[in-house]
């Protein structure tokens, strides 16, 4: 999983970054390919994993992972321009997109209005995506004037994103659109699940008042400032700050979930004395997908789902003590993995 930290310039884009990078001491390095761009990949915290860890006493214990991209903005110009397509095109790989969003004075003391902020930079993307889709479809006409005809769902799916993105409409508005398959590869901003961040000064805690709220978007208040300076703390220092101003739950943590729940995902795990692990998948995967994802000999060879939930082994002590307790459930092909779920895969190949 990665998510592209966006905004515009001056919203604290950095300072949520290093608030998010520094609150474990992960800091994020230099993608070199990226020109400046800076990744950093970041240890999900799991209780679950952590009692599991104590229970199994393995050789190896994995954390699920995620990544957040910060581009460059460096000769970042206007709307259009070179600078600004590059900038862009960082983030189209990203599987979602946390904007931050500015609710503090400026350098200047211009005033903070996160809502126009938002529309701002919703507008840059939609005109970004419009640009690729009018590209595509002048490709279409010269290769048809040519004799070579494209797939034929193709024009008319352009031909409906470019109708809602005229209109000034992201094209999450239209979900069944924005999932086509047949578009997955122009990777549209518009499309793209979205967190938005907003960034408030040190003392202000609470999100302010939007004129248009955005719909179907998660919100999320941090003080970008304040955590990023708590993150370079020692322990003992940050436990007092992070009491003094009501934060009851760091930046970071609060920003994984958010990300966890706009790409809908889950975690199940792999347990045993060599490795307990954590495996993050979409919601809804059949089992026959999730042993793929540990290892594709486990799914061509997939036999049975071995499954006990969190929570049962948990309150069972152990896996023998759940077994008995006919806690734990052979699974076949398309049963519906659930977040928390304990599985060994039985497998031929």
């Amino acid at each position: 999983m990665k998510l592209g930290i966006i905004g515009l310039p001056q919203a604290g884009k950095s300072t949520v970054f290093a608030a998010l990078t520094g609150a474990r001491g992960e800091k994020g390095g230099t993608d070199s390919f990226q020109k400046g761009a800076r990744l950093a990949t970041i240890t999900v915290a799991d209780d679950r994993i952590d009692f599991l860890a104590d229970m199994y006493a393995p050789e190896k214990t994995t954390y699920a992972k995620i990544e957040y991209l910060l581009p460059s903005e460096v000769g970042r110009g206007a709307s259009g321009s070179a600078s600004e397509g590059e900038f862009w095109g960082q983030v189209r790989t990203c599987d979602a997109l946390v904007q931050v969003v500015r609710n503090f004075e400026g350098p200047v003391g211009s005033p903070s209005t996160p809502d126009v902020d938002f529309s701002k930079l919703e507008q840059e993307m939609i005109f970004n995506d419009l640009m690729v889709v009018e590209k595509r479809m002048e490709r279409i006409d010269l290769d048809q004037k040519r004799g070579k005809k494209p797939p034929p769902e193709e024009p008319p799916l352009l031909q409906s994103c470019r109708q809602l993105l005229e209109k000034g409409m992201p094209l999450r508005h239209s979900p069944e659109l924005a999932s086509d398959p047949m578009l997955k590869g122009f990777t549209f901003l518009s499309a793209k699940p979205r967190l938005v961040v907003v960034n408030n000064e040190d003392e202000t805690e609470e999100m302010p008042a939007w004129a248009q709220r955005p719909e179907g978007m998660e919100l999320i208040v941090v003080r970008g400032k304040l955590e990023m300076d708590i993150a370079e703390m020692s322990p003992e220092e940050s436990e007092e700050f992070l009491e003094a101003y009501h934060i009851t739950e760091s930046a970071l943590d609060r920003v994984i979930s958010s990300s966890f729940r706009i790409l809908n995902r889950i975690c199940f795990f792999t347990v045993g004395s060599d490795e307990v692990k954590a495996w993050p998948i979409r919601s809804r995967t059949p089992a026959l997908e999730a042993a793929g994802a540990v290892h594709s000999d486990i799914q061509q060879g997939f036999i049975r789902a071995e499954v006990v939930s969190f929570e049962d082994l948990k309150a069972q002590g152990s896996f023998k003590a759940a077994k008995k307790a006919g806690l734990v459930r052979l699974e076949g092909k398309e049963y519906t993995v659930e977040d928390g779920d304990i599985i060994n895969f039985r497998f031929n190949v």
